[in-house]
């Protein structure tokens, strides 16, 4: 039993803890950043907090990352929030889309949030097209466009969400490890 006191007493506990921190910091905005690909993850979301509990468990002024740097992260953040909430209805709109279309996107990726993978991924694109059909009387080929003009700008989406939240990793990056 002493070798296993004696044993504990030697690791420096601060470094454990440092390291853990650093683990969990960087857990985060890595799995943050592959999330972007997947509305499943909240990619940004994770990047952020990695970059708050960076900031704050590190200490304000030892951790390396600038107040200013925190609320550009943050700026980005809500940016890449409201991408992801209107991206695919724009695409619609841009396709043609009705209000009713549009109102379909968004009624669609509600309840395609409680089905998981599948149903963020079908529930706008079925929303579109249904409302389209149902309420606004469109024709299939019409509404068709609509519902193509959901994936394009759902695609648009992930693509300009996977450049913010490169721009939220960069910043961390060059806030931590090169200007500080």
């Amino acid at each position: 039993m002493e070798i296993i006191a004696v044993l504990f007493e030697e690791i420096p506990t601060d470094g454990i803890l440092h390291a853990s921190k650093w683990t969990v910091v960087i857990g985060l905005i890595i799995v943050g950043f592959l999330g972007t690909f997947l509305p499943v993850i909240p990619g940004t979301t994770m990047i952020f907090a990695g970059a708050v509990i960076h900031y704050f468990t590190m200490g304000m002024e030892a951790s390396g990352l600038a107040w200013q740097g925190l609320v550009f992260i943050g700026v980005l953040y809500i940016a890449s929030l409201i991408l992801d909430g209107i991206s695919g209805a724009i695409g619609a709109k841009w396709f043609g889309s009705s209000k009713w279309g549009i109102i379909g996107v968004i009624a669609g990726g509600i309840i395609g949030m409680f089905f998981g993978l599948p149903g963020l991924i079908i529930g706008p694109i079925a929303g579109v097209f249904l409302f389209e059909m149902l309420f606004a009387k469109k024709e299939v080929k019409e509404a068709g466009n609509s519902t193509i003009g959901t994936v394009v700008g759902g695609l648009a989406g992930i693509a300009a969400r996977v450049m913010l939240a490169l721009g939220m990793v960069a910043w961390y990056v060059g806030d931590v490890f090169v200007v500080n």
